[in-house]
């Protein structure tokens, strides 16, 4: 039986391997030098709580879905029918087709048509490339309409260290601000991360703390924004990005739907934008006319010292 996520490709390099799905461009599954660090659902699931999936042209959240444009509103499907809200772009459901593969790296495309809501054409790619150094995750978005296009861009990667409970896990995030939000996770405030109780700079157990939030005002590590994943024996996951994500989600709900039933996992989604960008316009980019934006993410792996 065919997979859910249409066709599946495999992007290897010596005993490193990600998964990428047709559907929506997504990270299914990854091991790298050997641990497996992005567990992979079953081929028949779609991707759980939006596992892997690439996010354009926005993140996250807009707030019932409407926001205007040179003075007229613009009204996007809600895709969240429990909050009202549109969620996670206009990507999440379109299969991508292949652009260019090779030894160790996989293009694949996709374009945003436009449609009610969104007026604008892109041509839009994502490139997964494995290495020595691990995997890189390049986007670029492409304005093809006559007028400046409103873009932001996200994914929904979910980590593990190899078989460590993820409640074992203790995460790091070199942020120094958070976003509160309503019962529909609109933010209402951007507050320092000691107000809100919410300071990870120094890492904190995850069975600690509930997270679905969205940090910024990110610390830089020579040109990278850096968060971590530490297990007990010292095994590290990193989740890089370059300075266009300037934002990143943090979420480990303790009902994800695992093959042997329910537990806790964590996203660390990167962002360009936090949610409800298209009405706040913070870290909402314009794109020109013929003009293409191109931004980058990856994770490493570090075994224990």
């Amino acid at each position: 039986m065919r997979a859910a996520t249409g066709t599946q490709f495999s992007v290897a390099f010596g005993d490193s391997r990600a998964t990428i799905t047709e559907l929506a461009a997504g990270l299914r599954g990854l091991v790298l030098n050997g641990v497996e660090v992005v567990r992979e659902y079953p081929e028949q699931s779609l991707p759980p709580m939006g596992q892997g999936i690439v996010l354009v042209p926005w993140p996250n959240r807009i707030a019932k879905g409407a926001w205007v444009l040179d003075g007229v509103k613009q009204q996007l499907d809600i895709t969240e029918p429990s909050t009202g809200n549109a969620t996670h772009g206009l990507l999440r459901n379109t299969a991508y087709s292949v652009a260019e593969e090779g030894e160790g790296f996989l293009t694949l495309r996709a374009r945003v048509f436009p449609q009610h809501g969104y007026p604008f054409l892109l041509d839009t790619s994502v490139s997964y490339e494995i290495s020595e150094a691990g995997l890189t995750v390049t986007h670029a978005i492409t304005n093809e309409s006559d007028s400046p296009a409103p873009v932001a861009v996200g994914a929904h990667p979910y980590f593990v260290i190899g078989s460590t409970p993820t409640e074992d896990l203790t995460l790091t995030i070199a942020a120094d601000t958070v976003f509160e939000y309503d019962d529909a996770f609109i933010p209402t405030a951007e507050v320092p991360v000691d107000d809100a109780g919410l300071d990870l700079r120094a890492g904190r157990h995850l069975s600690e703390v509930d997270l679905n939030h969205a940090f910024g005002s990110l610390t830089e590590t020579g040109g990278q924004n850096i968060h971590t994943l530490v297990a007990p024996d010292g095994q590290r996951v990193e989740l890089w990005t370059d300075s266009n994500f300037a934002y990143v989600q943090a979420y480990n709900p303790r009902e994800f739907p695992f093959e042997t039933g329910t537990g806790m996992a964590i996203a660390l989604e990167p962002m360009t934008a936090p949610a409800n960008a298209f009405n706040t316009g913070e870290g909402l980019h314009w794109v020109e006319p013929g003009a293409s934006w191109m931004l980058s993410w990856g994770v490493r792996y570090r075994p224990a010292s």
